[in-house]
């Protein structure tokens, strides 16, 4: 009784003394985040069209070395671990071409103002297009409704400009065989509500050197042009400017130096490419100013890292994706990831809530009562692919308490895929991302500054800031306050996976396929508090190990209850 009785002591003062540790975080990073100076980077990131390798993409990635220089990184010369604090510009030619907007419009010929321009939709232009002759073209536009081949079927596009109600990319090609001199199509997807939002464009690209210019046009605009084209022959005015020349693709990594294990590391990653203010210039400006933190933590002692903490901007999943497979030994050394998409959401004017993407749970496969995808799409999840981690919860926690101090809401999701958490997990490392979905202004050009929330990237920043610390300054009380947090979280999940159960039973449900979801659910929660083991910085501790057990018979024995129950 006493053993038992000094056990449970222990572990309650493990942890109290890691809730003190993390609360310690907590309090250093919301009086030391400045979200004034991550909207203003925000703010200097959206007005550029990035494309890795042009001119707004480079501006980004050096407005990032001039925060990280003001905050006390020097540039790196020989190896990242030659100061505590340090940063590097990776450059690297790219095998194609670079490619930015300059301007464009549309005119009806006849009437005096633009159709559409670029000053209100930059994303009229798809990545690739080339510019029309100087002053640009005149030449009829030839509707062709959905652009189906029965649609094409006898028309004469021969230096025409082809219009459909459809994806202009689809049609290119067709157009190019016609002989038509440009394309202009529309699609803009359904949760962007494009009826309500008709200004809306959606960006994308098209083939590169494909002899032939096209354009992508708003709601608004093709119900416009379809309604004058069916009244009789549209003559159009088109004018595009665009620049396409070599570059060097630039990527930008910061190091803050642990001091005891520095080759084990959190690696941050906010990719800079896209149009968008949310996606992503607030990615790139919430990580700037958590670098500038972290420094000025480490240079008054208020923070000692034992690992090693990795700010990464760079190109979407590539960038990332070499970072990770480019090294081997710093890849080994890679203990979590992180990737920070679309985090400044002002809710109110976007919809949608905070989320955390997952790394893959059971979730994934069987998605059911409370668990939802979002309109991004569930991805092809198998038993196999499953990732047992205390990571989701971990992460989950630190933001519930954030959102309970900040009355800021947060929510998660099954994994998906996308974004910069995916080349973590395809290389066995934890990861996972902190995004907002859905945004009805998602990848298009009504993505600007007026739709971003300083707020909202301070309670990301903090809530990813103080995660980090903790598990880079992780101790035994940290992980066994962790086992305490995660087979709590376990037993809730599983006694809502059994409720489902029973009621899918009594549905008519197989019992033997609802008692395998309890059965993969357990297994999953049982092969994550295992990997609590190498949480701490000194992994050779034998309490936590106990800890681990203990919590792992707590959730086996509950498993077995519910499977007795369901029949």
């Amino acid at each position: 009784m006493k053993k038992i009785f000094l056990f449970a002591l222990t572990l309650y003062t493990a942890t109290v003394f890691a809730q003190t540790q993390t609360a310690n975080y907590f309090k250093l990073t919301r009086a030391g985040f400045n979200e004034k100076n991550a909207y203003e980077t925000t703010a200097f990131v959206e007005k550029y069209f990035r494309v890795p390798g042009n001119t707004g993409f480079n501006a980004s990635i050096h407005r990032v070395e001039e925060i990280l220089k003001k905050a006390g990184y020097v540039e790196q010369k020989d190896n990242e671990f030659e100061a505590p604090l340090t940063y590097r510009i990776e450059k690297r030619p790219m095998k194609r071409s670079t490619w930015e907007p300059v301007n464009a419009s549309v005119t009806i010929v006849g009437e005096t103002q633009p159709l559409i321009a670029f000053q209100t939709n930059r994303n009229m232009i798809p990545i690739n297009c080339p510019s029309t002759i100087a002053g640009g073209v005149t030449a009829e536009v030839v509707f062709v409704g959905k652009g189906a081949a029965a649609d094409l079927e006898g028309k004469d596009l021969k230096g025409k400009i082809l219009f459909a109600d459809a994806a202009a990319g689809r049609l290119v090609a067709a157009a190019v065989k016609a002989g038509a001199i440009g394309v202009m199509g529309y699609s803009v997807p359904k949760y962007n509500q494009p009826e309500k939002y008709q200004t809306s464009i959606s960006f994308g690209s098209m083939q590169a050197n494909a002899g032939i210019w096209s354009l992508f046009l708003s709601y608004g605009v093709k119900e416009k042009l379809k309604a004058a084209c069916l009244k009789g022959t549209v003559s159009l005015k088109v004018n595009i400017e665009t620049k396409i020349y070599e570059a060097d693709e630039l990527t930008i990594v910061a190091n803050v130096k642990g001091s005891v294990k520095p080759n084990e590391r959190f690696v941050y990653s906010a990719h800079v490419q896209e149009p968008g203010a949310n996606d992503n210039a607030t990615g790139v400006g919430t990580l700037a100013e958590m670098a500038r933190v972290t420094a000025n933590l480490v240079k008054s002692d208020q923070l000692k890292p034992q690992r090693t903490l990795t700010f990464l901007w760079g190109d979407e999943i590539v960038s990332t994706r070499r970072y990770i497979t480019d090294d081997k030994e710093r890849s080994n050394g890679i203990l979590w990831g992180m990737s920070l998409d679309m985090v400044g959401e002002d809710t109110k004017k976007t919809g949608g809530s905070f989320l955390i993407e997952k790394m893959p749970d059971p979730s994934a496969i069987w998605t059911r009562g409370t668990d939802k995808h979002t309109e991004w799409g569930a991805g092809d999840v198998k038993e196999k692919d499953l990732f047992p981690h205390y990571y989701n919860d971990f992460i989950f926690d630190i933001c519930k308490a954030q959102g309970k101090f900040a009355n800021w809401t947060v929510n998660y999701n099954p994994f998906e895929g996308g974004s910069d958490h995916t080349p973590f997990l395809q290389n066995k490392i934890p990861g996972l991302l902190m995004w907002h979905f859905t945004d009805v202004f998602y990848h298009t050009d009504n993505d600007r500054i007026d739709k971003v929330s300083a707020t909202t990237m301070k309670n990301v920043g903090v809530s990813a800031l103080t995660a980090a610390y903790t598990l880079i300054t992780a101790d035994e009380n940290t992980a066994t306050a962790t086992v305490t947090q995660v087979k709590t979280d376990a037993l809730i999940r599983l006694k809502t996976e059994f409720e489902l159960s029973k009621k899918a039973i009594a549905d008519g449900k197989p019992a033997a396929d609802e008692k395998h979801i309890i059965e993969v659910w357990a297994k999953w929660y049982t092969d994550a508090l295992a990997t609590i083991g190498t949480m701490p910085v000194d992994a050779k501790t034998t309490r936590v190990g106990s800890t681990i057990k203990v919590a792992t018979l707590a959730v086996e024995k509950q498993v077995q209850i519910y499977l007795s129950e369901l029949k």
